[in-house]
């Protein structure tokens, strides 16, 4: 496959911008590039252009205005909204709860704080509900799974316990609603079109939430210092167009995503696909090949013109055997993730299909089987 003709299917680590995103950040540039917190004339414009980007992504997720800060990545907004939950209860010597599944960002942040507590998993990747504690200083429960897609029960969570509920909807971003009952959520721009460097935080009205770093000299205590207005503009922009097209670009997807689980299982030998057939996010599925390494899956594959990714979808820089699979008890060599672009067609689909069961046993002859 030539260059042009190339295919990105890892969507789930991050997505080209959107068109809207595209125009909206180069037309706000001139704009958005003063300290909004100032009184002259052009930190008036940047604070409006702001402004606006708030009322918009609140409109588009279904939540207040003042209930939404930006970040400089998802990630921040992770430890942001995780760890400004936990500050009570951790002072009380409660653990830190997150499901054994949860992106290493919510791990890292409830091994940082010295207390964690894993909530094991069922063979699909969902947590097992009775066995959420009842007391926790906060529960992390992600809306989907980053690397399988299986969609979590947030609103049994909730019912579960009575601590402070962080949600994780990074993976699911405009694709999903948000789920009552988070105190705390966390997204990231470029997971649906936006610039990367932008991350959403949102702190739901009456949470107790305490800010757990330094403070800035900014008014707000969620603030993390100097706002990238422009590609924040953006990212709002982009969020409200693929909410106005995500039913159908999401049933699409669905459709895709089973002419994949489908075809891989009936063609390809010795095969696992993971996650949840149908409770899943729509674009995504993860599947383990045995007797093949993951790596090599990979460059074979993209040596055939398709970027895919293996091992954790948060560690793959390190090719580290997935904690997500091991935690599900399921196949964890060999395991690659495809998810769907925006414009991924059932031909891309095709061709992906037709080439895999070819690259899998030429690998797997390269080794003797």
């Amino acid at each position: 496959m030539s260059n042009a003709a190339r295919l990105d299917l890892d969507a789930a680590s991050s997505t080209p911008l959107h068109p809207v995103a595209r125009d909206t950040f180069l037309a706000a540039l001139d704009r958005g590039y003063a300290d909004s917190r100032r009184l002259h004339g052009a930190a008036r414009d940047a604070r409006l252009l702001l402004d606006n980007a708030r009322e918009a992504t609140a409109e588009a997720l279904g939540v207040r205005a003042d209930e939404v800060t930006f970040t400089p990545s998802g990630t921040h907004a992770v430890h942001l909204g995780l760890l400004g939950l936990a500050q009570r209860g951790l002072r009380e010597g409660l653990p830190l709860a997150h499901t054994a599944v949860e992106h290493s960002s919510v791990v890292h942040a409830a091994q940082w704080a010295g207390t964690p507590l894993t909530v094991a998993v069922d063979t699909q990747g969902r947590v097992r509900v009775d066995e959420v504690p009842s007391q926790a200083a906060v529960m992390a429960c992600q809306s989907a799974n980053h690397e399988v897609g299986t969609i979590q029960p947030v609103a049994a969570v909730r019912e579960q316990t009575t601590a402070p509920l962080f949600v994780d909807a990074c993976a699911s971003g405009a694709r999903m609603e948000l789920e009552p009952g988070w105190d705390a959520a966390a997204l990231s721009a470029h997971k649906w079109g936006g610039p990367a460097g932008v991350g959403v935080l949102l702190i739901r009205k009456g949470a107790r939430w305490r800010a757990p770093f330094p403070a800035d000299d900014r008014v707000d205590q969620r603030s993390v210092g100097f706002e990238n207005v422009p590609a924040i503009l953006a990212a709002a922009a982009s969020l409200q167009a693929v909410v106005a097209e995500r039913d159908e670009v999401n049933a699409r997807h669905h459709a895709l995503i089973d002419v994949v689980r489908r075809r891989v299982a009936a063609e390809v030998p010795d095969v696992e696909i993971v996650g949840d057939p149908d409770a899943r996010l729509p674009h995504l599925v993860t599947f383990s090949c045995l007797y093949v390494d993951g790596e090599a899956l990979v460059h074979e594959l993209d040596r055939h013109g398709f970027g895919i990714a293996s091992g954790s979808a948060c560690t793959s820089s390190t090719l580290a055997p997935s904690h997500v699979l091991a935690a599900m008890g399921v196949l964890t060599h060999g395991n690659v993730r495809l998810a769907l672009q925006r414009e991924t067609t059932r031909a891309h689909v095709d061709a992906f299909c037709d080439a895999l069961p070819a690259v899998v046993a030429q690998l797997r002859a390269r080794v003797g089987l």
